[in-house]
């Protein structure tokens, strides 16, 4: 994959497969008559990883400013760290699966895309792994507090660093996703 659309490099996706998107921009999605049930839902769950990782760095910055007890921070942070983990995989693993294949068949135009989209996906996994581990090393820090805070420093560091890969393959996905939505329907989606 070339470096202008790899994920860690890519700005947005190339013009040629945001032409959908230019029939439908953003701004118009919830007053389509399509904007239907499976848009709002895989909007909604893309919504959830966001508000998810806003609320794990929220309690790392709380932890670093020692304004939230580490047993607190490990609770949250092993509860929403899980779901976000987790329901990523579950998501990519439905989404290349079941709703890819489908969507690329849509409009050859924009077929590429879902390629680019399913490429992202196998990135991402290697930086969950690394969040994984850098969250593991957190929660099982111990001995003085300077170690668990020095822990949560990196662990930031590498939140930041997936957030804002994650954020960019969700709002590429979304133009490319939710348009041909709103263009060909969702019927055939069950």
């Amino acid at each position: 994959m070339s470096d202008e659309i790899a994920l860690i490099s890519r700005e947005k996706l190339p013009d040629a497969l945001r032409v959908l998107l230019a029939d439908y921009p953003r701004d118009a999605w919830q007053n389509d008559p399509g904007f239907d049930g499976l848009i709002r839902f895989w909007l909604d769950r893309h919504l959830m990883f966001r508000r998810l990782m806003a609320e794990m760095s929220s309690i790392t910055d709380k932890l670093l400013d020692r304004k939230l007890a580490p047993d607190q921070f490990a609770a949250n942070l092993s509860r929403y760290g899980g779901m976000f983990v987790n329901g990523l995989h579950e998501h990519h693993t439905i989404e290349d699966s079941v709703y890819f294949p489908k969507l690329m068949q849509k409009d050859k135009r924009i077929s590429r895309g879902f390629d680019i989209l399913d490429a992202d996906h196998h990135a991402l996994d290697e930086f969950l792994a690394s969040f994984v581990t850098s969250a593991n090393a957190v929660l099982q820090a111990s001995g003085p507090r300077d170690a668990l805070q020095d822990n949560a420093g990196a662990f930031q560091s590498e939140l930041a660093r997936l957030e804002k890969l994650l954020n960019r393959h969700l709002v590429d996905e979304e133009e490319l996703v939710v348009p041909v939505l709103l263009r060909y329907g969702s019927r055939d989606f069950g």
